[in-house]
């Protein structure tokens, strides 16, 4: 289980080179129900391997000049604050025990893996619809609206320090829309700022009683490294609306079976 762990590494990376997007969405799965994480760590450890992740994936697209850096700073000031603060004092306020339901009983881990399951449904569903595409040249200057940026960057930071999501679902649609961003810079764009909330998210853990295993963690990300190169290089072979969709669907499927997997059969299988 460990091995298949570590080729879907791979997969990670590969899925946020290709879209942008997705690393989180099969990074905590991957570590609760293969690798056997408890789902409150997974969270803390997908900060970590989205973020580095990410931030490769950031500085190759820089590279090719598709990354803007000043939306990196407006939208991930408030994002990056929202982050910190969930991970560092929000989520150890949450009870062991949130509340129960006849004899079934929501404990913190399994509202973690619900809330998280919702989130995936919520993101297949702006995968699989038609994406809003700009086609507004690359060198036309942007206009920001910008309260509506900073409240999405902190709605994105709050969701990302609950449930360990990079939210590249949530924020290239919002580039898009919010500043008419270009896709392909939405999505570099999107890359450095899903590293630096997610890395600063996960130095809020560090500072908690969290014992983080670096073994199993700078394994899964150099492997999640090496799928993003491959996802860069697919990205130039493969349409992306295709491959979003069909991502968008197995997230889909992936969500409900976690949501029904952690309501009606909490005791199989997980890091619980």
């Amino acid at each position: 289980m460990e091995i298949l762990g570590y080729i879907l590494a791979v997969v990670v990376g590969v899925s946020l080179g290709l879209i942008g997007s997705g690393g989180s969405i099969l990074t905590v799965p991957i570590l609760v129900y293969v690798m056997g994480v408890n789902p409150i760590l997974s969270t803390a450890y997908s900060l970590f391997i989205v973020g580095s992740t990410a931030l490769v994936g950031g500085v190759q697209s820089a590279l090719q000049k598709r990354a803007d850096f000043k939306t990196v700073f407006i939208f991930g000031i408030p994002s990056i604050a929202a982050v910190y603060i969930t991970r560092m004092w929000l989520v150890p306020l949450i009870p062991d025990q949130l509340f129960s339901i006849g004899s079934l009983v929501i404990t913190k881990p399994i509202g973690i893996m619900v809330l998280f399951a919702i989130v995936m449904i919520l993101a297949s569903v702006s995968m699989i619809r038609p994406g809003k595409e700009t086609d507004k040249p690359e060198d036309k200057p942007l206009h920001y609206n910008y309260p509506l940026i900073l409240l999405e960057g902190s709605v994105v930071g709050l969701l990302t320090g609950l449930v360990g999501a990079g939210g590249g679902f949530l924020i290239i649609p919002a580039l898009v829309i919010l500043a008419r961003m270009p896709m392909q810079l939405a999505v570099g764009t999107s890359l450095f700022i899903i590293a630096a909330k997610s890395l600063i998210g996960f130095i809020g853990d560090l500072q908690g009683a969290q014992i983080i295993d670096w073994t199993l963690l700078g394994t899964f990300t150099g492997l999640a490294g090496i799928g993003i190169f491959i996802g860069i290089y697919l990205s130039k072979k493969i349409s992306g609306d295709k491959l979003k969709k069909s991502f968008g669907w197995f997230v889909l499927i992936m969500g409900i079976y976690i949501f029904i997997k952690e309501l009606f059969f909490p005791t199989l299988g997980g890091g619980h």
